[in-house]
């Protein structure tokens, strides 16, 4: 199990610059939002980037972008290129876990690490990178972030090119204020990567979580791991995304998905706050990975203890 501290602040990449080159690339599901990922390659252009595609990103393996080998072959020709200076994902879905099977982020990312930039299952890559102490961003990936509002774009830009980003808001669920490094991560994704050798150490981090598409009983099935696991006592506070399409079946004697994180995470002793703007179907802010960051759970906003910015509304 990783042993570093997380009070240890991560590497940050170096900053970009339009012009820069960066590498999209499929790590995970086959791509089909064909549409979509030509809108959210016209931003990162009109934004002033260089963007070219990893040789197998049109691949298909079953659901898969391609085979475990294809993915690891563009991610390891992106990784280890200085000419790209981040590498963005071009969706999600399922099969990041996969490459890291047989994969090593070796010496040379620790004196020339580059940005990683995805979300959901994009979790795994950036949570195997946290391991070797290296900041990453949990942000749109190419096929949703034409569907951002611009506040949300501006934000992951801004992030990238500045190091500064502004607060967010959300909803005071349970009291109190906590500081420590930001874990953020799709539930699911984070829930089959606990106990690996890709688990980053959860001692004073605290925990940004969204999910998508999943019912209440099998969120309070991964919550009720987390909490047998013992992590919910390592960790110093628990920022929640949007859980969306989370639903039960109509008609069914279920509790919601709010009730369910209210059981499960509103008895731990540390600050909660619920509805920040991150996660799938709606504005997903980025936030590093690796960062330290503040939690207020008395008003409900988590800020950034390095180059920060205060706002009073979305951003």
């Amino acid at each position: 199990m990783p042993t570093v501290p997380s009070s240890v602040t991560y590497q940050l990449p170096p900053l970009l610059q339009p012009g820069d080159l960066v590498m999209a690339i499929a790590t995970s599901g086959a791509l089909k939002e064909t549409d979509a990922l030509e809108k959210g390659l016209a931003i990162w252009r009109e934004r002033g980037y260089q963007v070219e595609f990893g040789n197998n990103y049109r691949s298909r393996c079953g659901y898969l972008a391609g085979s475990d080998r294809q993915r690891r072959e563009d991610l390891a020709a992106a990784w280890h290129d200085p000419k790209y200076k981040a590498i963005v994902a071009v969706r999600g879905g399922y099969g990041g876990a996969r490459l890291l099977e047989d994969w090593s982020w070796n010496s040379y990312e620790r004196t020339n690490p580059k940005w990683l930039i995805g979300f959901s299952d994009v979790t795994s890559l950036l949570w195997s990178l946290a391991t070797e102490k290296i900041s990453s961003l949990h942000a749109p990936v190419l096929t949703t972030l034409a569907t951002e509002p611009a506040w949300a774009i501006a934000r992951m830009f801004n992030y990238l090119e500045t190091g500064r980003l502004k607060e967010l808001h959300g909803k005071a669920a349970v009291g109190g204020w906590a500081s420590g490094i930001l874990l953020p991560a799709n539930l699911t994704v984070a829930t089959h990567l606990l106990n690996t050798p890709v688990q980053p150490n959860f001692e004073g981090a605290i925990l940004a979580l969204e999910d998508v598409t999943e019912y209440p009983y099998r969120i309070d099935r991964m919550l009720t791991q987390w909490r047998m696991m013992g992590v919910f006592k390592q960790i110093k506070g628990i920022a929640l995304g949007r859980f969306s399409r989370c639903e039960a079946y109509p008609g069914s004697n279920s509790w919601t998905v709010v009730e369910v994180l209210r059981d499960r995470l509103e008895d731990l002793n540390i600050p909660v706050v619920y509805d920040l703007p991150f996660g799938h179907d709606g504005a997903n802010a980025a936030l590093p990975v690796g960062q330290p960051v503040q939690l207020n759970g008395d008003t409900g906003v988590l800020s950034w203890s390095v180059n920060s910015v205060k706002i009073s509304n979305t951003g």
